[in-house]
């Protein structure tokens, strides 16, 4: 569990133990905000996944992604009150970091157009041409660790 500067924490775990609050929190981000219909958030790979839930000092979920056995960063999401915090960067990089403990030597994710500034802060470069997925921008981005 890793603890962020503002007193939030990180969990790290399977579907089965975080799926309550990372599915509040993609619910909130991506059905409610973003208007993704419900039937394309969820799929079969959450529970092949590992995830890791951000928590507020009051012990309310956050911020969640995941991290896919092939090396992938997916379904990022941090609730608007909390964006602007470092929370999506804490969990960006803690679950980079698993996927270096798992011996993977590249790190991909899907960013929505608009969020590709956030991710080339954390070192991921731009990998292909913009695509559209569930209506919104895309670009591929890979992180290469050293």
């Amino acid at each position: 569990m890793a603890t962020l500067k503002s007193g939030a924490h990180i969990v790290l775990g399977d579907w089965a133990a975080l799926e309550k609050d990372a599915h509040a929190v993609r619910y909130a981000v991506f059905v409610q905000e973003q208007k993704i219909p419900a039937e394309l958030e969820w799929d079969v790979m959450d529970v092949q996944c590992l995830h890791a839930v951000a928590y507020d000092d009051n012990k309310q979920a956050i911020g969640t992604g995941r991290l896919l056995p092939d090396g992938h960063i997916g379904r990022m999401a941090v609730l608007a009150s909390a964006r602007s915090s470092g929370v999506g960067a804490a969990i960006l990089r803690t679950l980079m970091e698993q996927a270096k403990l798992r011996g993977d030597k590249l790190v991909q994710l899907n960013a929505q157009q608009s969020a590709e500034p956030f991710y080339a802060r954390e070192g991921f470069a731009r990998d292909g041409e913009i695509f559209m997925e569930a209506g919104i921008a895309h670009i591929c981005m890979a992180y290469q660790f050293s």
